[in-house]
């Protein structure tokens, strides 16, 4: 029997597949021969290749912060039968200051970037589990590494992606089923003309906060080739074990290898205190 890695033909789910890296991934499985179930918020995103590919594309109607039809969905997705690959891509941010932020806002956010990975990686765990294995990819963010101002509830949710996922990769390796992070650095999508904003105030005009708000709606500099990052993706799906984190992008390397940096030297300048608050004989 073929394993995932070399299975002919593969049943990916994507969520977010109306432009930018989902439409990506989308195409590059389709023209690899695979099937997809697409998620979409716009019934006529994916016509063309519909047109194109006829019965190997499915789309779907979902907004992934209502857990009743992301529920509906897979429930619909799996009775079809086994899915190989899950992505988890869709998402947006919000670009302000934390104080400026509305609670709608912050609460829009992790129900996108978190809490609905969540839920959809919970349903699909078992099914995985008991077709012998399965691929989760969940497209995270150098964000999901780092930190910088402007964008802590966007931080806030790939962080927590971020743990989750490493958490629960442990749990089921031995089934089978393995997962890798996506941390993509500033790609040519689309993502950043869809950002929205916070109202700014006075106090973060001349600020950080004001200087990265002003760089993003100048449309900053975005090297990664969206193509490229999605044909990256798709040939780890290939590899027997796949990597737990991929990094994409000079931009995201270097970020997330100052972070780390940073982060372990700051730690190493704790040992003893570490060591002093132990219990003592």
């Amino acid at each position: 029997m073929p394993t995932l890695a070399d299975k002919a033909v593969r049943h990916w789910f994507i969520t977010g597949a109306s432009g930018g890296l989902g439409r990506q991934l989308t195409e590059h499985a389709l023209r690899q021969g695979d099937r997809v179930t697409a998620t979409v918020r716009r019934p006529t995103a994916l016509d063309d290749l519909r047109d194109e590919y006829g019965d190997r594309l499915t789309v779907e109607i979902l907004d992934v912060t209502h857990p009743a039809d992301i529920d509906a969905v897979i429930g619909r997705v799996l009775a079809a039968g086994p899915v190989d690959i899950v992505v988890n891509n869709a998402g947006y941010s919000v670009m302000g200051a934390t104080e400026e932020m509305t609670h709608e806002q912050v609460e829009h956010q992790l129900e996108t970037l978190l809490h609905a990975p969540i839920r959809i990686t919970r349903a699909f765990l078992k099914p995985m589990r008991e077709q012998g294995g399965g691929r989760i990819v969940q497209i995270s963010s150098m964000g999901g590494q780092m930190g910088a101002p402007i964008s802590s509830a966007y931080h806030a949710g790939k962080w927590g992606l971020e743990g989750f996922t490493e958490g629960v990769s442990r749990e089921v390796a031995g089934f089978g089923v393995h997962f890798t992070l996506v941390e993509p650095g500033g790609t040519g999508t689309g993502f950043v003309s869809a950002l929205q904003y916070t109202t700014e105030t006075d106090a973060y005009r001349d600020t950080p906060v004001g200087e990265m708000r002003r760089w993003l709606q100048n449309d900053g500099i975005l090297t990664g080739d969206p193509a490229k990052v999605a044909a990256a993706v798709y040939d780890t799906t290939r590899l027997p074990v796949p990597p737990l984190r991929l990094t994409l992008g000079t931009d995201s390397y270097d970020a997330v290898h100052a972070a780390l940096t940073e982060r372990l030297a700051a730690l190493e300048t704790q040992k003893d205190l570490a060591a002093s608050v132990a219990f003592t004989d």
